[in-house]
């Protein structure tokens, strides 16, 4: 912790350009606990980059946290001697293009060329960019699905991942030997733009990734006459232009916007928290969806990384369907669609992460496709396709996901991305249309045939200084005095992923419980809010058994986190 008093009185004798931040300095005076939480600790670079508040002070997001990250970005590149070229985009948060162009120009007066979107473009665009110019880095300036006074700040590293756990402990290091205030170099934008310093990304690109996105269709055309009508949220984001590129690409004409989320407000004033997993951010768009009749109801978050969905049931009613159902759907509807296409690879490759639906392992199981298994975050899914590109078999990847509604089809881009997802969704509830079916039918079938698995997620949070304390102190907890059963139900087996040796992957702060009924309790602190996060799967006959089993494990786990 750093002395927060002297440091606030040194950004209150700065210059600072930035009235917003001097107007908040001054109010901050005399109020010891508000300095203390803006000043005594600094925003930790990881693999997930920064991502805080906006707000003044080192705890804070704000131009000068910007620079002083891209400073430390700078000289790892210059060090590394790594190739002088970073791609860059932002999405729809405030302060977004502001941040974009202070990353820019600290990089320029580093001798680093940036090639910058010149609008708000998704996650995937920015992955895609950075490895068709062969970038060094990416970055994505973007608090994801967080509420509208965060922003934040994802480093990807050249092959269009988010960065590998030893490549950002060195930029955290080069950040570190950066003071926040004086530190970096930075140049007029103009002059870096007049020098070729700077270049935004061209048509070509643009093109190209459509192009990469549009290649992963199943059932090519298959859009064209099968009359489906959707509604569609960017929820303020920036989804609107490339996911509705996609549908008139696709040939779906039938499409209505949520007109109060259709453009860029990072306000987010019709939902305080825009994220496609949670039920108020899709209430706008079901009540039109309602208006309309839809087939389908689409939200996609913020950076257009996550994708989450609503389908008509047969009484006319809408059904959320959940990250993990998406990622069974998905897979099933690929394996089957590729296999009757012929164009499913020998020795297909699917992978998920740990904390997803057991379901999918099942699934993979009945069409002979290999499923991996990796830590959470999109970059160790990443990673299996980097492996498997290193040995020419690139193509025999299929799909990915995360239960937390992130999805991937095809190499071009090596991140959580909503716009080959929601193509993919639409196609898939066009062909069950076609079908005389429906995605709400084909999910009961696939639990007909596998089991019914229920999976759940209760988070609980941790805010101020003290919560990663208490975070660590709850798993430090569980570790020391692993429970031997929930509620009454044995546990068979505790699975410690700080177990390298045991799990066969990179250490992670993982707990999973293997019950004796068959039922997992998964422990999890997030990667980037201050909650830890308990998955449950169980299993039943029907979705009100399995309902009643979690419900039980939740009241028995609540107590551990209070």
């Amino acid at each position: 912790m750093q002395d927060y008093q002297k440091e606030y009185q040194r950004w209150m004798a700065a210059e600072l350009e930035d009235f917003d931040l001097k107007r908040e300095l001054q109010c901050m005076a005399g109020q010891e606990e508000e300095i203390k939480e803006h000043f005594a600790r600094a925003l930790e670079f990881g693999t997930a980059g920064i991502r805080g508040t906006l707000g003044a002070g080192t705890n804070r997001m704000n131009l000068f946290v910007v620079r002083q990250a891209t400073e430390g970005l700078a000289r790892y590149i210059l060090e590394e001697k790594l190739e002088k070229l970073v791609a860059i985009s932002y999405d729809s948060r405030l302060k977004g293009w502001t941040f974009a162009k202070e990353a820019a120009k600290v990089l320029a007066a580093n001798g680093i060329t940036v090639r910058m979107y010149d609008a708000l473009m998704p996650v995937p665009a920015l992955s895609f960019a950075t490895r068709y110019y062969h970038c060094s880095a990416g970055i994505m300036l973007t608090a994801s699905h967080n509420p509208a006074e965060y922003n934040g700040y994802k480093a990807y590293g050249s092959d269009g991942c988010q960065m590998t756990d030893e490549a950002a402990g060195k930029v955290y290091k080069k950040i570190q030997e950066t003071d926040v205030l004086t530190g970096y170099k930075t140049m007029e934008f103009a002059k870096a733009v007049e020098e070729g310093l700077i270049r935004f990304v061209g048509e070509d690109c643009k093109e190209a990734f459509y192009k990469s996105v549009l290649s992963q269709q199943v059932h090519p055309g298959l859009c064209k006459d099968a009359g489906l009508t959707l509604v569609y949220s960017p929820l303020n984001g920036t989804g609107l232009e490339p996911v509705t590129r996609i549908f008139k690409e696709m040939g779906i004409e039938d499409v209505s916007i949520v007109p109060e989320q259709e453009y860029p407000n990072g306000y987010f004033t019709t939902c305080p928290y825009p994220n496609p997993e949670i039920f108020a951010a899709l209430e706008k768009g079901l009540a039109l969806a309602k208006e309309k009749n839809a087939d389908l109801m689409l939200a996609t978050d913020p950076d257009a990384d996550r994708v989450g969905i609503a389908m008509r049931c047969q009484d006319g009613s809408y059904e959320l369907v959940s990250g993990n159902e998406m990622g069974v759907l998905l897979l099933d509807y690929i394996a089957k669609g590729r296999k009757d296409e012929g164009t499913l690879p020998e020795r297909p490759v699917a992978v998920k992460s740990i904390v997803s639906t057991p379901l999918a392992d099942k699934v993979a199981e009945y069409y002979g496709i290999e499923l991996r298994h990796t830590l959470t975050g999109f970059k160790w899914i990443g990673e299996q396709i980097k492996l498997l590109e290193e040995k020419g078999e690139e193509n025999r990847f299929i799909f990915g996901f995360e239960e937390s509604y992130g999805y991937l089809s095809g190499t071009a881009v090596r991140d959580k991305d909503a716009v080959v997802a929601s193509m993919l969704i639409c196609e898939m509830a066009a062909y069950y249309r076609k079908n005389g079916s429906s995605i709400k039918e084909r999910l009961e079938q696939i639990y007909a045939q596998h089991g019914y698995y229920l999976n759940s997620v209760d988070s609980f949070s941790f805010p101020g200084l003290s919560g990663m304390d208490k975070m660590q102190g709850i798993m430090d907890s569980l570790r020391k005095d692993s429970p031997k059963d929930f509620a009454g139900s044995k546990v068979k087996e505790c699975v410690d992923y700080l177990d390298t040796e045991k799990t066969g992957l990179p250490k992670a702060n993982v707990l999973i419980y293997h019950l004796e009924d068959g039922s997992s309790i998964i422990v999890r602190p997030s990667g980037t809010e201050p909650k830890i996060k308990a998955y449950y799967t169980t299993l039943g006959k029907n979705k009100e058994e399995a309902k009643a089993v979690k419900e039980k494990y939740a009241k028995a786990v609540a107590p551990i986190f209070a």
